[in-house]
Parts: structure tokens; sequence; C-alpha cells
């Protein structure tokens, strides 16, 4: 059993089972490369508002490799703040092709590796960070999930106690757990949100570069709605993680940790009981931009927080249909063991809960050429 597609309506379900609930605080393909005809391309974008887009800053985008000063001053500091005026800010511009997108399955809900294609599109380099949507926030009011609690018309079979502002936080468990039962280590906790990742107490005074979190798919897609983007498509989160690698296992290629240097914020030791932090971050987030980008320059599209896509999640044979769709997430999370989860590979895809955000779930945004 696993924590995606297991929001707040499943944990419900666990009470009235009296089971638990708690209250508290591939194909072998040529590697894509960029269109040599680059003026094209940025025609393509920089013609929804006359050339007002930037093609100086496109061009740097597209060709540029951030540098590892790059990423450190990244990991120190927040991206840009957003603003429509300015929607190619803090984007990369990716030429379209094609792609083997899944591989032979690890887990059943992935593969079998197919051929697809992409037309251009331009990706947010980064998660969108906690500042980010706060600037969001300022500019629209916007209440997310978390803060308004769900609607009695959509969850008629949840008490109003249920129903209230909240979000599911992890807590972590003791050795031993039983991990078919993710309600050892998750709680659904009034009062937690994007402001306040651990619930009541909490806040995010701090962390302004940390990707935002316990935001629902409808939250992810109002700010990208906002900013004139959309959420990505699987297909196009998929052919951006791989940077242009062909079938790797990992968004770096096939070597899990080369030279023993940990490539993302994921979960290394006993799930979900002990974390040895040995990438530097013990059972949290990381701040974006902490690890090495990959090959078209994106940052954290493995570990540290799972992203929304904008595709509906189909069950694999056999397993219970979903009340409400639900959208597939990618990318892994900062609690993603090797033993355990084993999802931060780019062919890798989860369910994300359709009634709730959760404190390892974000988003980052793309807009497609016109």
């Amino acid at each position: 059993m696993r924590l995606q597609g297991k929001g707040r309506n499943f944990f419900s379900e666990e009470k009235k089972q009296k089971t638990f609930y708690a209250v508290g605080p591939a194909a072998t393909l040529p590697p894509s490369s960029p269109n040599p005809h680059h003026k094209s391309l940025f025609a393509s974008f920089s013609s929804e508002k006359e050339g007002s887009y930037s093609l100086v800053l496109l061009l740097l985008a597209c060709i540029v490799a951030p540098s590892a000063n790059a990423a450190q001053a990244l990991c120190a500091q927040p991206p840009g703040l957003p603003d429509p005026a300015a929607p190619l800010a803090g984007m990369v511009a990716l030429p379209a092709g094609r792609f083997s997108m899944g591989a032979a399955p690890v887990r059943e809900e992935e593969g079998p590796a197919h051929v697809v294609h992409v037309a251009t599109f331009a990706i947010d380099r980064t998660d969108v960070t906690n500042a980010q949507y706060a600037r969001f926030v300022q500019a629209t009011g916007y209440r997310t999930l978390a803060e308004r609690g769900l609607d009695a018309a959509r969850f008629p079979g949840l008490s109003a106690a249920d129903r209230r502002p909240a979000s599911l936080v992890f807590i972590g468990a003791a050795a031993g757990a039983d991990l078919h039962n993710p309600a050892a280590w998750w709680r659904i906790v009034p009062g937690a949100d994007w402001r306040h990742p651990e619930g009541p107490g909490s806040s995010i005074a701090g962390r302004d570069a940390l990707p935002v979190v316990h935001v629902a798919y409808e939250d992810a897609q109002s700010y990208a709605t906002w900013l004139g983007h959309a959420l990505p498509t699987e297909a196009e989160w998929e052919y951006a993680a791989r940077g242009g690698l062909v079938a790797a296992r990992y968004i770096w290629g096939d070597v899990q940790k080369p030279g023993a240097r940990p490539m993302a914020n994921t979960w290394q030791g006993s799930f979900p009981d002990a974390d040895h932090g040995d990438d530097g971050y013990r059972a949290r987030p990381s701040p974006v931009g902490c690890f090495p980008a990959n090959g078209f320059g994106l940052y954290d599209m493995a570990g540290n927080v799972w992203q929304w896509t904008s595709d509906i999640y189909t069950q694999p044979e056999g397993a219970a249909a979903a009340s409400l769709p639900q959208h597939v997430i990618k990318g892994g999370s900062f609690l993603c063991s090797d033993s355990y989860c084993f999802r931060y590979r780019p062919a890798a895809r989860s369910d994300g809960p359709n009634d709730s955000g959760a404190s390892h779930i974000g988003f980052r945004t793309v807009l497609r050429a016109r």
C-alpha cells in the first residue's frame, strides 16, 4: 500500500474500519538535441505578445548549462518571483522531440517503454518555491484546499470534522512499522497548509527557497493559470526530466551515486523510521537547486518533492477505482527509499491524492508554444 492516492478520504475510511486514524499536531532512440533553428523556436514563444519575450534570455536558457556555482547560488537564494508580465522568467525552453517514455516495470504502474513525441515547450528550472507561491497568494488572495477544507457536496461521506481545513503530514514511525499501513507514518493535521507545513506553530519563515508543499492539484493549477502557464503532461515532464538521456535509469545516468556523490534528496536508511541524511537532508525537503541539474539544466527532477502533472492516473488492473479522478505525480520525494518507494526514477509514476495536498508534493509549470 502506498500513500500516493491515499488522501484524507482514505484515512477517514481507515478510521471507520477502526484500523488507524489520528488527528494531531526501452526503445533505442538517438538522444534529443536542441533544434539548430533556434530562431523559429524563439519566434513561436515571442509571438504571444508581439516580441515582448526576451529572445536573449531564451537563448541563454536554452543553450547555457548552469555551473556548479550556479547550483550553489540557487541553493542559497530563492529563484526570482513570478510575474504574469514576464511569463518566461526562470524557465528553460526545450525543443520538440521524441523519446522513449517509461521503462520495463519496476513497479506495477510503470511501463512498458513506448515512443512519444512532444512539441516545443518551456518548463520551470526549479520547483515552485514558498516565496513564489506567496507572491501568487498576495496578488490574488487565493486560499488553498488545505486552508478552505473539503466541500460537503464533493465529499458527502465525510463528517464535518473530517472536512475541516487540514493536510497530510509525514511524522515518521518506529522501527518495525507495518509497511502495508501508511497511516503509521502519516497524520491528517488540522491547520497544516503551505504556510504551516508541519501544522499550527510551524511556519515558512526562513524557508523561501524550499519547494511549496501542501498544494493540491487544483492549487497548483490555479497558480499556473495566474501566470498564463499550465501543469506539464506526464510526457512533457518525463521528457524534461530525462534531460536528453536515452533510457537511463536515473535522470543523471545509470550509476546511482557517481563518485559516491548523492545526486538527489531521497531517503537513505530504513524507511519510515531512520533517514541517515547522507544527502545532507534528513527526512525533510531541501531548498531548490541544491543537487546537480540534469542535461537540460533543470533542478530537482528526482527526489525532494513529488510534482503534479495534468494527466489522469489510471489504476493498474485489479486495483480499486478512485471515487474522484486522480492525477499523475512524478519525480519521487525526500521520502523515497530504494527499499520501499524507489520512485525517484524518471520512468516511475504514482497517483496523487484527489482531496488533499501533502508535505512531500509540490509542482512546477510549463508554457507551450502556440
